[in-house]
């Protein structure tokens, strides 16, 4: 669990940044569905087949390590076996819990639409090793996540965590991941996607949604394999 003292996200979302305008995404060409990325009205991003028998909403939190988990577990086997048939997409929405989520997630969609799923896919599969960083930062560092201007707090905490290096193996520079980390659409986006998953019940992470119902007691790749297969 993160650190109590985080201030809630909507006070992050109250901020004034400078606005930049989001990319669109591209389709990929018809059939090849595992390429397949569309950005949502609310700035989610789904992968797959838009006409797939069923859409898979997963609500997740980068600093979760459940989540993590399930990504590891679950996204060789959607990959290779259902979103490539056409029959399953997978949409991603995030639940903010904290400073780090709020920075992490606008990293990852920070550059192409059609990226996305690398990007995010990038953070999940490697948060062990930049989370584990957080025991050994000073309560000096940590206070510099929650005072000051917003765009400085993330910058700070993108800092500490070396995200900044992160995302250069993608060739986004510093700059323009500060761009994207003061980007006051994305962060009202992003604080939308949460709270419109708290108003459907979502209150812990993975939750899954099944053709935009959430699925009760759902919290993991095999509970979700067995729903999925049912409506398939």
């Amino acid at each position: 669990m993160i650190h109590p003292a985080f201030r809630t996200i909507a006070l992050l979302a109250a901020a004034t940044f400078a606005i930049a305008a989001s990319p669109p995404s591209r389709a990929a060409p018809h059939g090849n569905w595992n390429a397949t990325v569309n950005q949502g009205s609310d700035g989610a991003y789904t992968l797959g087949n838009p006409a797939a028998k069923v859409k898979v909403t997963e609500y997740v939190s980068y600093t979760c390590p459940h989540c993590a988990h399930f990504h590891k577990e679950a996204d060789p086997l959607l990959r290779l076996s259902y979103v490539p048939q056409g029959k399953v997409s997978v949409r991603v929405e995030q639940v903010l819990r904290n400073p780090i989520d709020l920075t992490v997630a606008m990293l990852t969609n920070c550059g192409e639409g059609r990226t996305f799923f690398t990007r995010h896919n990038a953070f999940m599969a490697s948060q062990e090793q930049w989370l584990a960083k957080y025991d050994g930062f000073t309560p000096a560092q940590t206070a510099r996540w929650t005072s000051g201007d917003v765009p400085s707090r993330l910058r700070a905490i993108a800092s500490d965590f070396d995200f900044y290096a992160i995302v250069a193996h993608w060739g986004t520079t510093r700059a323009q991941a500060d761009k994207c980390l003061g980007d006051a659409a994305m962060v009202k986006r992003l604080t939308a996607q949460t709270e419109a998953a708290s108003a459907l019940g979502v209150d812990s992470t993975p939750s899954f949604a099944i053709d935009g119902q959430v699925q009760a007691d759902t919290h993991g790749w095999q509970a979700l394999k067995s729903q999925i297969d049912a409506k398939l």
